[in-house]
C-alpha cells in the first residue's frame, strides 16, 4: 500500500529559511550587515532581479563563494526562482564553513509575489514580467521573445470552437493586439465547444463577449473587433494589418478566402478544421516556401459535399484541441521556433487517439501560387 504522505525534503531540517518579508525588513535596515545572493542562472535573470544582490550562479557557487564572500561569519541569505535550489546551495555552503547562511522561502516568486520591487531592463513593466515571467523561463522565448509577442497582431476570422482556445490562448500568451473577425451572436447550441462564452452570453454578438472573456484574462492587451462577415470585399483591408491569419471558420467558403487572401497579403495562414471527432490543422505560407491550401484541393468543393458541424455534429473537445495546436503555431511562427506545420498536415482522430501528420509540397501547376497562375486575384 502506498502512503499519501510527501517524502520530506531532508535538507529542510538543517538549512534555515527566512521569509521575503523578513529579508525584505533586513534590506532596508542599513544597520544589518547582510550579504544577499542571487544564485539563479543569467537567464532567469532576464525576467527581473533585486537590486543590490550579488549575482552567482548555482552552476558555480562552490568554485567562486569563497573568492566572493571571504567573511564565513558574515550572515548570508541566498535566493533561486522557488526556494527549492537556494537550500542545497545554503547546505553547500554550511559545509565549507560558513556560519549563518539562509535560504529566501519560495525565492523570486514569492517576492514578487509580494509586491516588493525588483529591477528589470525597462522594456517591459513588473506586472508583465510577473505575468509572463514562466513562459520567459524558457530560453526559446526570454524577454526577447516576450517583446515579440506583444509587438505582434494577429487576426482571428471565427470566434467559435475553434477560435474560442485560440483566442484565450493567444491573449493569455500576450499577443499584443488580436483582432477578430465574426458577425453571429452565441446561441445556446454554441456552449459545449466555444468555451469563450457562458449561458449569460446567449444573444450576444460573440466579438464584444469574446473582447469582454479576453480582456478579463488580459487587460494588457488590444483586442480588436470586426463585427462583420468575412467577405472578398474586405479580406484584403482587415488582412493587412496584421503579422498572421488564423482559421477560426467553420466552412469550406471562408477557408477558401482566407488562403487566397493571404496569398495575396504575403501573410502565413494557420488553418484548421474540425467536425465529428476529427481534425486537421497545417500552415499555409507561400512566401517562405511552403504550399498554399490549392496545392492540395485547388478547386472549392461543391456546395454540400463537405459535412459541416450543424449537420453530423461535433465532439466539443475536438476543436479545442485543434485550436491550441493552431495557438502554438502562431506563437511557433511569430517567435521563429521549432519546427512549424507549413508543408506537413495534421489529421487528428480523436476516438483513436491518434495524431498523423502529411506531408504537402508545393505544386508548380497550383492556380494560386504556382508557376502559371490562373487566380490573380480575390
Amino acid at each position: 500500500m502506498h502512503s499519501s504522505k510527501q517524502t520530506p525534503n531532508p535538507l529542510k531540517g538543517r538549512t534555515k529559511e527566512i521569509s521575503v518579508e523578513e529579508v525584505r525588513k533586513r534590506i532596508k535596515n542599513a544597520d544589518y550587515d547582510l550579504r544577499f545572493v542571487d544564485i539563479r542562472e543569467e537567464r532567469e535573470r532576464l525576467i527581473g532581479y533585486i537590486g543590490g544582490a550579488l549575482h552567482l550562479p548555482d552552476s558555480i557557487l562552490a568554485a567562486k563563494i569563497e573568492e566572493s564572500l571571504p567573511d564565513k561569519e558574515a550572515p548570508v541569505v541566498l535566493y533561486c526562482s522557488s526556494g527549492v535550489r537556494s537550500i542545497k546551495a545554503a547546505a553547500l555552503m554550511e559545509g565549507m564553513g560558513y556560519g549563518e547562511v539562509k535560504s529566501m522561502a519560495g525565492g523570486f516568486n514569492a517576492w514578487v509575489e509580494a509586491g516588493y520591487a525588483i529591477v528589470t531592463k525597462g522594456t517591459m513593466t513588473a506586472d508583465q514580467i510577473h505575468r509572463y515571467s514562466r513562459q520567459m523561463l524558457l530560453p526559446e522565448i526570454g524577454e526577447e521573445g516576450q517583446l515579440k509577442l506583444l509587438r505582434s497582431r494577429v487576426l482571428l476570422v471565427g470566434a467559435g470552437g475553434l477560435g474560442s482556445p485560440i483566442a484565450l490562448y493567444l491573449a493569455a500568451g500576450g499577443i499584443g493586439g488580436l483582432g477578430i473577425v465574426d458577425f453571429d451572436r452565441v446561441g445556446l447550441s454554441n456552449i459545449h465547444r466555444q468555451i469563450l462564452y457562458g449561458t449569460s452570453d446567449v444573444g450576444r454578438p460573440k466579438t464584444e463577449s469574446a473582447r469582454e472573456t479576453l480582456k478579463k484574462i488580459n487587460p494588457d492587451i488590444a483586442v480588436i473587433i470586426h463585427q462583420e462577415r468575412f467577405t472578398s470585399d474586405n479580406a484584403l483591408k482587415l488582412i493587412e494589418a496584421y503579422d498572421v491569419v488564423v482559421d477560426g471558420s467553420d466552412n469550406p467558403e471562408t477557408k477558401f478566402l482566407l488562403n487566397d487572401a493571404a496569398f495575396f497579403a504575403g501573410k502565413p495562414y494557420i488553418f484548421g478544421g474540425a467536425v465529428g471527432f476529427g481534425g486537421q490543422a497545417s500552415v499555409f505560407f507561400p512566401k517562405e516556401g511552403g504550399p498554399c491550401m490549392r496545392c492540395m484541393i485547388p478547386e472549392m468543393p461543391q456546395p454540400g459535399t463537405v459535412p459541416t458541424c450543424s449537420e453530423v455534429g461535433v465532439f466539443g473537445i475536438v476543436p479545442g484541441q485543434i485550436g491550441l495546436v493552431q495557438a502554438g503555431e502562431v506563437v511557433k511562427l511569430i517567435l521563429g521556433i521549432g519546427k512549424t506545420l507549413m508543408g506537413r498536415f495534421l489529421v487528428y482522430d480523436c476516438l483513436q487517439a491518434e495524431f498523423r501528420a502529411f506531408t504537402v509540397t508545393r505544386d508548380p501547376s497550383c492556380p494560386l501560387c504556382g508557376e502559371t497562375p490562373t487566380i490573380l486575384g480575390i
